[in-house]
């Protein structure tokens, strides 16, 4: 699997990265985990606008979905070769209804379906394209999930955005590569079931027996660094921070 960082800033994007988006390639086939705010410009410094297989959405904070109404001007109002068949997209309950409303006038309550078809995401197991999913609720003031792609042997976790959890712990047990969200900083915010702090992404990641851990989702207002610090402090795996346009060999 080759993994590529297309936005990773937390909350609202940076002026170095667009918000959450990470595109994962095996076998040819494309899948695109988050959509935030800024990431559809970027992405097509990575693939063609029309290029994508499949999307998945952790959850519908706009800092994770809310470039997919702008993608649905894409493929809505595509002039050449006529409107795009439908994308397969996996995210919680109410998806669609949630951009429908975001995009606030569509042609029709239904438009939004013509070019995505929407499944249901709930924790279980399941294929998209070459991968198998495994899907997990984690903990976040709305519906959340973490996921783990798999393909020939070896392992993707992406945490989404969550608090400490032991469902994250598990669905990263022995993964290759745990891409998790650090937003918050150790000793400065402490709010339950809402975001990690460096610390607690690099406990997670130990606790996981995790080979690899990259730290993303880290807010402008935040210094990264010192979350790499703290996550170093407790995770003996090799720590880094996510970046825009790098690219990882899974």
């Amino acid at each position: 699997m080759k993994l590529t960082v297309v936005g990773c800033s937390g909350s609202f994007p940076s002026a170095e990265s667009a918000c959450s988006s990470y595109l994962v390639e095996a076998d040819g086939f494309r899948l695109l985990l988050d959509m935030g705010n800024g990431a559809l410009g970027e992405l097509q410094r990575h693939c063609g606008l029309y290029d994508l297989d499949a999307i998945f959405l952790s959850h519908l904070h706009a800092d994770h979905c809310i470039d997919m109404c702008a993608y649905f001007v894409a493929r809505y109002y595509r002039h050449e070769g006529g409107r795009c068949a439908p994308l397969p997209v996996y995210g919680p309950e109410g998806t669609e209804h949630r951009l429908t409303t975001a995009y606030a006038d569509t042609p029709s309550a239904s438009s939004m379906s013509e070019v995505f078809d929407f499944h249901t995401v709930k924790p279980s197991t399941f294929e998209i394209g070459p991968f198998t999913v495994h899907t997990e609720r984690v903990r976040h003031p709305v519906e959340a999930y973490g996921i783990r792609v798999e393909h020939g042997g070896k392992s993707l976790t992406y945490s989404g955005d969550t608090g400490v959890t032991e469902a994250l712990d598990e669905l990263a047990r022995d993964t290759d590569l745990f891409l998790c969200e650090a937003a918050f900083t150790h000793g400065k915010e402490s709010i339950p079931d809402l975001h990690l702090n460096g610390r607690e992404a690099g406990e997670t990641a130990a606790r996981a027996g995790a080979r690899r851990l990259v730290l993303t989702h880290i807010p402008p207002w935040t210094d990264p660094q010192v979350n790499l610090r703290h996550a170093r402090e407790v995770f003996p795996g090799p720590v880094e921070l996510a970046v825009p346009r790098h690219t990882y060999e899974i």
